[in-house]
């Protein structure tokens, strides 16, 4: 049965009973134990869909390559199946490279999602606010001055992304932490850190300078189980956090004091989901290097596919329920494995690295979105 509510209005009792939520179609779920649980049928299709494809993008990553696979190869050796070469291929070479775009992706996606909720602007990712040049001075300075393994620079660049959203954190304080001010303390940030990156790269010799470059462009190449192991451990503690914290997240939408009034303890809730985010992206960076625009364009990507038709022309910030930090994910996963499957098989010999390709889709991105912005009179 269907029925037309306000937003926002609780499901009425039943199992299986649909509802409209505005334009959403919102199903309930009660089980026996008296568990209700409200699904939105559009959020959930698009979710299934984006799990398909970044799965189906990663078997296809893993097959190609100079001793191509087919799809069935490739899962008759995760399963076990296949010969000892195959096996070497999959388990050893190809598959940690996979996890780790997976992770980054899923990571990049969900700390995104937060830092655009909180700020409540389009344009709040960590690739604008500073966080990726925090973790790019942090991972320099350990090659320059200490000369760091590949630990060392991954444990820098940690150390500088926490950093740097620490000092964003305290200069962004008054009274508590405010969309518009963070943003701009960010941008400036960003701004000083780069001035950093520039004078660490005039300090460091050619082999280092080499060496940070490679490191800054943002690669998935020759990465292994050392970087899936630690990333995977912060994104198992973080990204549920982060969802715990999802309804929350949801009512800050709608301004401090309707959160407030709510029961939402705002500051407390803020401080916490912005340093679990910074943590969350300070490990995907250190795993992948600072991969840009994935965390500015999969939170926008995620809401327009879960928009009603009649609000997609809005532009990217147009108005919908919750912060959608699944569905940001799961696309962050899937713009990190289609890109990095991109930039090894569409420019022939000339291998990419995936933070070239992400950088340039990104960056038109970035553009149409100002345009959309300006347009609709928000900027």
């Amino acid at each position: 049965m269907s029925a037309t509510v306000k937003s926002g209005e609780a499901v009425g009792p039943g199992a299986g009973k649909t509802q409209a939520t505005g334009a959403r179609r919102v199903r309930a779920i009660r089980t026996k134990g008296g568990l209700s649980v409200r699904l939105d049928v559009r959020a959930t299709a698009v979710g299934l869909l984006l799990l398909a494809v970044a799965l189906a993008a990663a078997v296809a990553l893993i097959g190609s390559g100079d001793y191509p696979m087919t799809p069935a190869e490739v899962l008759a050796a995760l399963t076990g199946g296949g010969d000892a070469g195959q096996q070497y291929i999959v388990h050893d070479l190809r598959l940690p490279r996979v996890l780790v775009g997976l992770l980054v992706g899923v990571a990049f996606g969900v700390s995104g999602a937060v830092f655009q909720t909180v700020s409540r602007n389009p344009l709040g990712s960590p690739d604008v606010l500073g966080f990726a040049q925090g973790s790019s001075v942090g991972a320099l300075a350990a090659i320059v001055y200490f000369q760091a393994d590949a630990f060392g620079v991954a444990a820098g660049a940690v150390a500088g992304g926490v950093g740097t959203g620490l000092a964003i954190f305290l200069l962004a304080w008054k009274r508590g932490i405010h969309g518009y001010r963070f943003v701009l303390v960010g941008i400036g940030a960003s701004a000083m850190l780069y001035a950093m990156v520039l004078f660490l790269m005039t300090k460091a010799n050619i082999v280092e300078a080499t060496r940070a470059t490679t490191w800054m462009t943002g690669s998935l190449n020759g990465r292994d189980w050392d970087q899936v192991q630690p990333l995977a451990a912060v994104c198992a503690v973080l990204v549920p956090l982060l969802l715990f914290f999802g309804r929350p997240l949801r009512m800050l939408e709608m301004g401090d004091d309707a959160a407030s009034a709510l029961g939402v303890r705002v500051d407390r809730v803020r401080v916490v989901v912005l340093l679990a985010a910074v943590v969350l992206v300070a490990a995907a960076t250190a795993a992948a290097g600072p991969i840009s625009f994935v965390a500015l364009t999969a939170p926008q990507l995620a809401r327009r596919l879960t928009l009603p038709r009649r609000l997609r022309g809005g532009g990217g910030s147009a108005p919908m329920p919750g912060p959608n930090l699944v569905l940001s994910g799961l696309m962050g996963a899937v713009l990190l494995v289609a890109a990095d499957w991109a930039s090894q098989r569409l420019f022939g010999a000339d291998q990419l690295p995936v933070g070239v390709l992400t950088g340039v889709l990104g960056g038109g991105y970035l553009l149409w979105l100002l345009a959309t912005e300006r347009k609709a009179g928000r900027v």
